[in-house]
C-alpha cells in the first residue's frame, strides 16, 4: 500500500522527527511505500489567499500552483499525520495544508444543496501520531479538536471503511527518555500491524 505520511515540525531534529521516522519504518516493516511531505522543509504556505477563497468552489481555478499534493492525496491508500499538538490541535501549517489541499473537486464535491461528497476513497487507511504537553485525561476533557477533525471530518472524505489509528504520547512536557523510546517502540509495532 502506498501511504503518505505528511509531517509537520519546524525542527528537523526533533522528538516529532523521531516519531515520523519511527512510523515510517514501521510502514515498511509490514511491506507499505511511505511517501513523505514534509511541510516545512518544503516552505508550504499555510496562508489560504483571498484569491484562493474567491475560487474555492470551482475545481477549475482552485488549487493552482498545488497539484502535486492533489496529485499525491489521490495516488496513495493510507494517509498518516505526523504533528506535535500545540494548544490542543494541530498547527497552523497543517491546518493550512488541508484549508489549501483538501479542496472541492480534489478531496469532495458539492452536490446538490451543497452537500459534501467524498472524493478520496482511495484512500483506506488514516492514523495520526502526535505528541501533548497535557495529560491524556486533560486533553479528553477539552475535547481533543484536532483528533475529531481527523478521525471525523476528514476521515469522512475517505473509503467508506476507511480505518483509523490515533497515537499519542502525553504529558512531554515530563516525560522521560524511557517513556519517550517506549513510545517510538509502539509507533513502529502499530503502524508494522497496517493492512
Amino acid at each position: 500500500m502506498r501511504v503518505l505520511v505528511v509531517y509537520c515540525h519546524p525542527k528537523p531534529d526533533s522528538y516529532v522527527a523521531a516519531m515520523r521516522d519511527a512510523a515510517i519504518e514501521g510502514l515498511k516493516q509490514a511491506g507499505h511505500e511511505p511517501q513523505i511531505v514534509d511541510l516545512y522543509a518544503e516552505g508550504f504556505d499555510p496562508r489560504f489567499s483571498a484569491e484562493e477563497h474567491a475560487a474555492y468552489e470551482n475545481p477549475a481555478e482552485n488549487g493552482k500552483g498545488l497539484e502535486h499534493y492533489t496529485q499525491q492525496l489521490r495516488s496513495v491508500e493510507g494517509i498518516v499525520f505526523v504533528f506535535p499538538t500545540w494548544w490542543y490541535d494541530m498547527p497552523a501549517m497543517l491546518k493550512g495544508w488541508f484549508d489549501r489541499v483538501w479542496l472541492p473537486g480534489a478531496a469532495f464535491d458539492l452536490g446538490a444543496g451543497k452537500m459534501i461528497e467524498p472524493r478520496l476513497r482511495n484512500i483506506r487507511f488514516m492514523g495520526a501520531v502526535t505528541s501533548c504537553g497535557a495529560p491524556w485525561w486533560w486533553s479528553k476533557l477539552v475535547g481533543e479538536p484536532h483528533r475529531r477533525v481527523l478521525m471525523r471530518g476528514m476521515r469522512a472524505l475517505c473509503a467508506k471503511n476507511c480505518r483509523q489509528l490515533w497515537l499519542g504520547c502525553y504529558q512531554m512536557d515530563s516525560s522521560t527518555p524511557k517513556k519517550r523510546a517506549g513510545f517510538l517502540s509502539t509507533i513502529r509495532r502499530r503502524m508494522a500491524r497496517v493492512g
